[in-house]
């Protein structure tokens, strides 16, 4: 007869000699949707990253320069177009400034409420996973050979010898309510030498069930839900915080969502402002060349104009060049950005096509240098915009993700209290057993069908060994220290939390009080930037209708500074109209529903249905229904009286025709942002020095 230990010990060990074929390498959850899992058995990427293949995904063209030959192909997009491929490229919600660079660790990517979610300390299911049932298993067989001075300790015997096995499997589960249930097997094998054994060798083998639930402390869903089944003041940790640090984590990322939106906006207007500051450079650069050619040919044919008038019309051709190389470049300073003064951001005024139009592509996630050159199509908003500041405030209040944070964090700090004052109360815990027991000679099967303890599992299952025990488990710490001491500061911590709130509250409305304010004065600096446009469109005419038919009789410092000053009111005008946009936009950025009014929706943000039967749209072909209410109102108020008109061979100023304020239609000088080149060497004449002219007959009086 073959002996049933080895085969039942081969049995019994099975299970667990195969569950670590399971738990060693486990596999990720969706291997097609993690990157990692794909890259695990990668080698490493070399250190040097100097090969075209490293280069090649980032770009593969030069920047543009100021000194093209020819103007890039253009590609034009809309503003909602800008911000579609910005959310739809952009995997890093960065910041501008290179702080990706920097400081890596703070940076915010589209990865981040994920990894939240799923952080085995913090997130929801490393708190649900407090809850799930632990199975442990363990097998130990052991030899003993030993010598006893007491008969009595050896079973009778002085040199007592063993062959032990033993065998335990459990299960074990915590509930909500903080009760601990366990079902447990346990078997063994005992062969020794001991003359008072009544087998030489016994199975003993025994099902038992154990119960044991909280009344005081740990007891209660609420408690269990909060602090979680292992929790202890000061490390609360349970489902509902996890719960609270996702909604924290989903605010964030909100935040960093909106921020992007708002400095994608930012950056097309800056970009928009930087198409038309150059054809005002241009516009005035081309008016002092033709200035300065009718000049010359003058004064070469001996008809009234001097020397001096020539040379004053070359250097402010010579500046104007200057400002379109300057307008065409850029430099490398601060833009229109969040946090630059307003939240939204405050509108810089910068110029740079070429800089503006990199740092849209940075936010657009989109290659740097391409080859082509990205023209905006949308124009700003020209029409008034009157907002109900009841809903604003409203709306703010609850839409803002910045105090839904802070929200949050009251919402943790509440819940800590309520678990570290279970804290304070004394355990007690109700346990209950019960366990039923079998012994035979073999663990199955029968070499003495007779004897009644021959078969272990049949004894188990006859039920003739039953045992069971109940009653209380009491222990309490005198004073409760601890107890008091976490109460205490999370009554403290809840204190700063609220007040903070309050604060943060206050500081909402600040600053949409602040935004609210600011479309109303950039509205009127907008009718008024008009109203000094065609003031100086009637002062250049004039001027220049003046110093030409009197044959240069007039000063001609007044003709050059009229044209200085319907370049700058020109600028200053479209400068006028993208602030009062971006304080347009600036509204939505403070109340909190920026996201809505682009069209971007966050999966597991709150979302908001107020009345908007009146909204209407802000931008033409927008979403109606995510708009914020508002009264049209009259277009901007043209001035009284004629309207000045250019005379003939000077250009008008770009983007209008006669009283029209805007067009729709991209005007010709949009179509290509390198101006024209340099006027031929030979049509200028040589830098002159001041003996050159006073060799003229112009002397250092006249030119003073």
């Amino acid at each position: 007869m073959i002996h049933p230990k080895p085969f039942l010990l081969l049995l019994l060990a099975a299970p667990v000699l195969l569950s670590g074929c399971f738990v060693v390498h486990p596999p990720c959850v969706q291997p097609d949707d993690i990157e990692h899992c794909r890259t695990l058995a990668l080698p490493p990427m070399a250190s040097d990253c100097a090969t075209t293949e490293c280069r090649a995904p980032l770009t593969t063209e030069a920047p543009l320069l100021v000194d093209a030959t020819k103007p890039p192909p253009a590609w034009d997009l809309k503003l909602d177009d800008v911000i579609r491929l910005g959310l739809e490229n952009s995997k890093v919600l960065r910041d501008i400034g290179g702080s990706v660079l920097r400081t890596p660790a703070l940076a915010q990517t589209v990865h981040d409420p994920a990894i939240q979610a799923t952080d085995p300390r913090f997130g929801m299911e490393g708190a649900l996973a407090a809850f799930d049932a632990q199975v442990t298993t363990k097998l130990v067989s052991q030899h003993n050979d030993r010598a006893y001075n007491n008969l009595f300790l050896g079973g009778g015997a002085f040199l007592f010898q063993q062959d032990l096995d033993n065998f335990d499997t459990d299960i074990t589960k915590r509930t909500a309510t903080g009760a601990t249930f366990s079902l447990r097997h346990h078997v063994d094998y005992d062969a020794n030498n001991a003359p008072a054994n009544h087998f030489p060798s016994a199975w003993n083998t025994n099902y038992e069930a154990y119960a044991r639930q909280p009344l005081l402390q740990g007891a209660g869903v609420d408690f269990n839900r909060i602090a979680g089944p292992n929790g202890s003041p000061g490390q609360i940790n349970g489902v509902v915080i996890a719960r609270i640090n996702n909604t924290a984590s989903t605010a964030e990322f909100e935040i960093a969502l909106r921020d992007l939106l708002s400095n994608l906006e930012n950056a097309y207007w800056d970009l928009y402002y930087a198409y038309r500051e150059l054809d005002a450079k241009i516009a005035a650069r081309d008016a002092a060349l033709s200035t300065w050619r009718f000049i010359h040919a003058n004064v070469q044919e001996g008809r009234g104009y001097t020397k001096l008038q020539e040379v004053q019309a070359l250097e402010q051709y010579y500046r104007f060049q200057e400002d379109v190389i300057d307008a065409l470049g850029g430099r490398n300073v601060d833009r229109t950005r969040t946090n630059n003064g307003s939240n939204g951001g405050t509108f810089r005024g910068v110029g740079g096509l070429h800089a503006a139009e990199r740092r849209l592509r940075m936010w657009m996630s989109v290659p740097i240098n391409d080859g082509k050159l990205i023209r905006p199509t949308d124009e700003p908003p020209k029409v008034k915009i009157v907002y109900d500041w009841s809903e604003l405030t409203c709306e703010a209040l609850t839409r803002r993700p910045e105090l839904r944070r802070q929200r949050a964090q009251v919402e943790r700090a509440e819940a800590e209290l309520v678990a570290n004052k279970n804290f304070l109360l004394p355990q007690l815990d109700l346990i209950g057993r019960y366990r039923l027991r079998g012994f035979g000679q073999d663990w199955m099967g029968a070499r003495d069908p007779s004897d009644p303890y021959a078969n272990a599992l049949s004894n188990l299952t006859s039920g003739q060994f039953q045992e069971w025990e109940m009653g209380f488990e009491y222990s309490m710490p005198l004073g409760f220290r601890r107890g008091y001491a976490a109460v205490r500061n999370a009554q403290l911590r809840i204190a700063r939390e609220r007040v903070i709130l309050e604060d943060q509250e206050r500081q909402v409305i600040h600053d949409l009080s602040a935004a609210y304010a600011d479309t109303q004065r950039a509205y009127m600096l907008m009718e008024l930037a008009y109203n000094r446009l065609v003031a100086c469109q009637d002062q250049s005419r004039r001027a220049y209708d003046s110093f030409f038919k009197l044959g240069g009789k007039v000063s001609l410092e007044l003709v050059l500074d009229a044209r200085i000053r319907l370049a700058e009111a020109e600028t200053g005008y479209h400068r006028a109209r993208i602030e009062y946009a971006v304080a347009l936009k600036n509204v939505h950025f403070e109340n909190g529903s920026l996201l809505e009014h682009d069209g971007a929706v966050v999966a597991d943000a709150p979302r908001y249905a107020p009345d908007r039967s009146a909204a209407m749209s802000l931008r033409v072909g927008a979403d109606d229904s995510a708009r914020m209410n508002y009264v049209m109102s009259e277009p901007i108020r043209r001035p009284t009286g004629e309207i000045a008109t250019p005379p003939a061979g000077l250009e008008p100023p770009r983007g209008f025709a006669g009283e029209q304020i805007d067009t729709q239609v991209v005007p010709a000088q949009f179509q290509s942002a390198v101006p024209q080149p340099m006027p031929p060497q030979q049509e200028l004449p040589p830098p002159h020095t001041d003996a050159a002219i006073d060799a003229t007959g112009a002397g250092r009086a006249d030119r003073r």
